[in-house]
C-alpha cells in the first residue's frame, strides 16, 4: 500500500540559555513559533537570528520542525 504525505506545517524552535543551575549546568528554554511551511531555511534562520537580538538571553540553537499528514493511497 503507497502512502501519500502531505505537508500540513512548520515550526521555529528556538532553544535559549536561562540561566546556571547551582552545579553550573545550563538551564534551557525553548520557544516554538509556527513558520509558513514554504518558508526557506535561511530565512527562518535570519528571523532566529534577529528575535536573538531583542533577548536578554543567548541563542543556543536553531531547529525547523516539519509537520505531515500520511494517508493510504
Amino acid at each position: 500500500m503507497a502512502v501519500i504525505s502531505s505537508q500540513t506545517d512548520s515550526v521555529m524552535v528556538l532553544e535559549v540559555q536561562t540561566g546556571l543551575t547551582a552545579t553550573g549546568s545550563p538551564i534551557l528554554s525553548s520557544r516554538s513559533i509556527n513558520v509558513k511551511a514554504a518558508a526557506a531555511d535561511q530565512d527562518i534562520f535570519d528571523v532566529a537570528t534577529a528575535m536573538q537580538a531583542l533577548s536578554e538571553y543567548p541563542l543556543i540553537s536553531v531547529k525547523r520542525e516539519n509537520h505531515f499528514d500520511l494517508a493510504a493511497e
